[in-house]
């Protein structure tokens, strides 16, 4: 079974990590949607604990039925490659908007293969209509009052709408 590892914080979830998903499911067995714990990162909108509820919702109410079945959500610590040996997954997916992500990426993709040789990264670009899309740029649009219901799932909408939602 092939398996493969899409890290990162997700926060929020948009249609672009949807849309890569998506597609490595065509590729993949099994994607495990790996919500990274770091306590470095500023400015959360959401828990680990809600992340990993809003992707659940998002990949059952968006997903198409064959692909949500093949689609894991968990959260980890650590390295990236140290969940991939503890799943035995033996691919990192990456989602690349535009030629900026790259350097960084290719930086990061050589860096696991060094750590751990048997762990390969694969890179989808993002479908063009949602390449502009990032979750720093829903969090700031979110938070000076407008509408992001065209970039991210109805499930991560409906929990910014709630009483809880910070920012």
């Amino acid at each position: 079974m092939k398996i493969a590892v899409y890290p990162g914080s997700f926060d929020p979830i948009t249609y672009g990590h949807l849309d890569v998903i998506t597609r490595a499911c065509a590729v993949f067995d099994q994607v495990v949607f790996a919500v990274l714990v770091n306590p470095n990162k500023t400015g959360p909108i959401f828990t680990t604990e809600e992340r990993l509820a809003v992707i659940r919702e998002a990949v059952a109410e968006s997903c198409p039925v064959d692909v949500a079945s093949r689609i894991q959500v968990q959260s980890f610590e650590g390295l990236t490659v140290d969940f991939c040996r503890r799943l035995e997954a033996t691919f990192v997916v990456r989602g690349l908007r535009a030629v900026s992500d790259f350097e960084s990426e290719l930086q990061m993709a050589h860096t696991n293969r060094k750590l751990a040789p048997q762990v390969d990264t694969v890179f989808f670009m993002t479908a063009l209509e949602h390449s502009y899309l990032s979750s720093s740029l829903v969090k700031e649009i979110f938070a000076f009052g407008g509408d992001v219901s065209l970039m991210v799932p109805p499930a991560v909408v409906r929990h910014l709408e709630a009483p809880a939602a910070r920012l």
